[in-house]
């Protein structure tokens, strides 16, 4: 039950702990989405809640979902301005080590016989991610990154191509792990005019403990 999962309420906003796994957006197969957990998520409204940005569907952690149309505008209008704050937090596959950041722009390339994907081009749209190895061990690295900007698959993608390390169990950009995916969103500040900002964190899931990295 998503209601289990909730890391911020107010009468605005709603934070949840979102599992890998569930896809944001419905899939074309009518497989199981948020969407069909939002009735659960009202908490004493009739109005549904929705949510104002993405996770991909095997990355977990702190997804914000608006509870009002005029609330829903002005975070909308936070994220476009970059004036969120994301930390996420990674296990790459490879020695990673320092700090920095990742200046890449992106765009979508497709294929016939590998379907679409993202990829560093000078054509692309800008994408800024700052980045910083925090533990190294046995030959994978647990990266905290903090996206400046909101592209599709930029951490997956810059951490690739940026820092030539993929992330494990990434099914796209590196390859499957009996773990999943290890990318978590950890935390998300959401500035408000007159009122306490959005703040939420959501703990490391265990599937960052099977690989070894649980106190991440």
């Amino acid at each position: 039950m998503l209601a289990d999962k909730v890391l911020f309420l107010d009468g605005e906003a709603l934070v949840i702990d979102k599992p890998a796994g569930l896809p944001v957006d419905r899939p074309r197969s009518g497989a199981i989405s948020l969407e069909n957990h939002l009735d659960s998520l009202t908490f004493g409204f009739k109005r549904w809640p929705v949510a104002v940005h993405r996770l991909d569907q095997d990355t977990s952690g702190c997804l914000l979902l608006s509870r009002n149309p005029k609330a829903h505008a002005r975070f909308q209008q936070a994220f476009e301005q970059h004036r969120v704050q994301k930390r996420y937090l990674a296990v790459l596959e490879g020695v990673v080590a320092g700090e920095g950041v990742i200046d890449l722009p992106l765009a979508k390339v497709s294929t016939r016989e590998a379907g679409w994907r993202m990829t560093g081009s000078p054509e692309g749209k800008s994408a800024r991610t700052a980045w910083k190895a925090l533990r190294v061990q046995d030959g994978r690295s647990l990266v905290e990154f903090r996206p400046e900007t909101g592209r599709t698959h930029q951490i997956r993608v810059h951490a690739l191509e940026g820092l030539g390390a993929a992330v494990v169990g990434d099914p796209v950009y590196g390859k499957a792990d009996p773990n999943g995916m290890l990318l978590h969103a950890a935390e998300l500040t959401i500035p408000r005019e007159g009122k306490k900002p959005i703040a939420a964190k959501a703990p490391s899931p265990n599937r960052f403990a099977k690989a070894g990295f649980g106190d991440a």
